[in-house]
């Protein structure tokens, strides 16, 4: 089952997120999302567990628990939505605009 996990501190890494969760069962992965530019933490995860039994009680004990100050957010991992493509825009002077550059 996949977990969604929110209001992370920017501190926590992967290790960590894995840490907070293999309590409850077995953990195959578990991911801290960073921003591509800045390489800090978004601040949410997923963690992924085999069972999903233990990952219900993981899900249930750990959602509104404190964790390094903040108090963190978990729930069963939607997919990712299809989103409309964004329209071109080119920057292209070919057309008879009033921009005098």
């Amino acid at each position: 089952m996949n977990i969604y996990v929110s209001n992370l501190s920017f501190a926590v890494v992967d290790e960590d997120l894995k840490s907070y969760f293999a309590e409850y069962g077995e953990v195959t992965s578990a991911k801290v999302i960073m921003d591509k530019y800045t390489n800090r933490s978004k601040g949410f995860g997923f963690v992924e567990m085999s069972d999903d039994a233990a990952a219900q009680k993981a899900i249930a004990e750990l959602d509104g628990a404190t964790v390094d100050g903040r108090s963190i957010k978990v729930n069963v991992a939607r997919p990712k939505e299809d989103r409309p493509a964004r329209p071109a825009y080119s920057n292209n002077s070919n057309s008879n605009s009033n921009n005098r550059w």
